[in-house]
């Protein structure tokens, strides 16, 4: 294949911020079309980076004999039929995170990636902890830790802390689903460090602000939680996750994997690393500076369509496997007694 030629359906913040200007960087790459909500917006986005047409919808840029590829960057709960569509005609497919708006839509779409073995698909990653990734599964392998015994997470942000803001999309059940804040997308980076996948016990939620007006005024009912704690193991290991969107102050996001010889601190929005023996000094682990902070997705995403390689950030299995992670505590909540 000389070119891989792209089309691009939805184009909202990420996809103008990221995957646009990512493709259009590489040679071997034809922006071919794009769809949007709505006609002129997807013009102005053909106008801005160079795609030579907009379609009229998404349909159309699966049925296109002129696309090779697609890049998904709609709301979730369209995220699986985009997907089986352009599978079932033979287009590559790049998906934004999250995955899927539940579980039973990201197993379908594994199966479906999974009867196609020569079309690549592959799932936006989790760029939180990109530029520490090596750094951090080194110090695993290493056994610095000793055995692991605890792992922390905990994200904090106030982007619903204002009770009169409008309900965005991410509380939206009927687009976001069971995903939860940004549950997933901190839980993914732990697969990539660790062995393993996590078992939950329990979980705790609040939805602080039962009540929002969405874009046109109307009242309408938040059912996605602004305040989460989990519980859970990961082997012998016990895992603690908190999130919540109502803390205010300056964003918060940060790892700590304990074991029984040393821990090991991330503070993904600070940039440091540290190595904390427990009969020892602190040891400041410098992250060297990756150009993007370690973003290559689109270059991998077309490599792997022209070398027929697998991809490793994020294949269907992994976003499967978040996926499981994110209902397992929805159900843990929601349901308790169960």
């Amino acid at each position: 294949m000389s070119r891989v030629r792209v089309g691009f359906i939805g184009a909202g913040g990420n996809t103008r911020l990221r995957h646009l200007p990512g493709f259009a960087r590489l040679a071997e790459v034809e922006l071919v079309a794009v769809a949007n909500r709505t006609r002129d917006s997807a013009q102005r986005v053909a106008t801005e980076f160079g795609v030579a047409r907009v379609a009229h919808d998404w349909r159309e840029i699966i049925a296109a004999d002129d696309v090779d590829a697609v890049c998904i960057g709609t709301w979730p709960n369209t995220h699986a039929a985009m997907t089986l569509a352009a599978l079932a005609a033979g287009k590559h497919v790049l998906v934004e995170a999250r995955m899927a708006s539940s579980l039973a839509e990201a197993i379908a779409m594994e199966a479906a990636a999974h009867a196609q073995p020569h079309l690549v698909t592959q799932i936006v990653p989790s760029p939180l902890t990109l530029e520490a990734d090596d750094l951090i599964r080194e110090v695993v392998n290493s056994g610095a830790l000793g055995e692991l015994r605890g792992i922390r997470s905990d994200y904090a942000t106030a982007a619903t802390l204002d009770p009169h803001a409008p309900r965005s999309w991410r509380q939206d059940f009927s687009i976001s689903g069971i995903n939860t804040m940004a549950l997933g997308i901190c839980y993914e980076p732990l697969r990539r460090w660790l062995p393993g996948d996590a078992l939950v016990r329990g979980a705790r939620a609040d939805v602080l602000t039962p009540w929002r007006r969405d874009d046109t005024g109307r009242r309408q009912k938040v059912e996605i939680p602004e305040r989460l704690e989990v519980e859970a193991a990961w082997g012998d290991a016990r895992l603690t996750m908190t999130q919540s969107t109502v803390e205010p102050g300056p964003p918060r996001c940060g790892y700590v994997l304990e074991g029984s010889r040393a821990t090991l601190h991330y503070e993904v929005n600070e940039r440091t690393l540290s190595l904390r023996p427990h009969n020892g000094s602190a040891q400041q682990i410098e992250i060297p500076p990756l150009p993007d902070g370690g973003w290559a997705v689109e270059e991998q995403f077309v490599a792997s369509i022209r070398s027929g390689a697998p991809v490793t950030l994020t294949d269907f299995a992994a976003g499967v496997g978040y996926m499981r992670f994110t209902d397992a505590v929805w159900r843990a909540w929601s349901s308790p007694s169960t």
